[in-house]
């Protein structure tokens, strides 16, 4: 896959999604959200791919924010657009991708580069890496997701201050507050994520795919998220992965997932 903005790349089992708008500190824009949305779209249908990683170039950047030289001019329709067709293409999409999506967060993940961070299932960060939500500080609120999913992963209060004063707030912080996994150094950043990644590619995809659809169901509005988990598990009991892993646990070896 060749792209103007991203760049793709897959070892094994895992894929890796490199950001690179270096001189714009990876900034997305509409033609970079489209890539994304064409990356990941297309890795989701290759078997060969159990997760993906998502990183920015550089050691300074993960995603400083949206491009807001694209948008500054928008009237409220077009404002509109703008949310509710990146929802769409990527962030909404990315939370509910079948493939494990790992962030890798290695810098500044602000605005958009935070609610990105946020649709992937979870989060590494490097110990350099800052993030926040500064959209009120433009007059402006967040449009990717982030009024919704930061409230999940660090609860109402911290998502309240960190949306009303704008702050970034350290790698640490983020750690402390539940919104990242892990906070390692640059150069283990990484790695440690394809250790992670590595572990996933040794279970069941199928089953993870079917645990992603569970989890979400309890975040999404009007669903019963038990029920939904009740619906898959039992259609997991239709599933060759299923035979396989029982199987090999009572014949006392590895199993073998296709």
């Amino acid at each position: 896959m060749n792209f103007e903005n991203i760049i793709v790349t897959q070892q094994e089992n895992t894929a890796l999604i490199t950001i690179n708008r270096p001189t714009k500190l990876n900034a997305l824009n509409i033609k970079t959200i489209e890539e994304l949305h064409t990356a990941f779209d297309a890795l989701e249908t290759n078997e060969n791919v159990k997760a993906i990683i998502i990183t920015g170039s550089g050691e300074k950047a993960f995603v400083a924010g949206a491009d807001i030289s694209e948008f500054a001019n928008f009237n409220i329709e077009e404002g509109t657009a703008l949310a509710r067709q990146g929802q769409k293409l990527l962030f909404d999409f990315v939370q509910n991708l079948g493939t494990p999506v790992i962030a890798a967060v290695n810098g500044f993940a602000l605005g958009g580069g935070l609610e990105l961070a946020m649709a992937a299932h979870f989060r590494v960060a490097s110990s350099n890496a800052k993030m926040g939500l500064p959209e009120v500080s433009l007059g402006v609120i967040p449009g990717y997701g982030g009024t919704q999913r930061l409230p999940q992963l660090v609860g109402k209060g911290k998502a309240m201050e960190m949306i009303m004063t704008a702050n970034m707030i350290s790698a640490a912080e983020a750690k402390d507050w539940g919104l990242v996994n892990y906070v390692v150094e640059q150069a283990e950043l990484l790695p440690l994520c394809e250790k992670l990644a590595s572990r996933i590619a040794q279970n069941s995809s199928v089953a993870i795919g079917a645990a992603i659809k569970a989890i979400n169901a309890n975040y999404t509005n009007c669903v019963n998220g038990f029920g939904v988990e009740i619906e898959q598990f039992g259609i997991s009991f239709g599933t060759a992965d299923f035979k396989e892993g029982t199987n090999a646990f009572l014949e006392k070896r590895k199993p073998n997932f296709e």
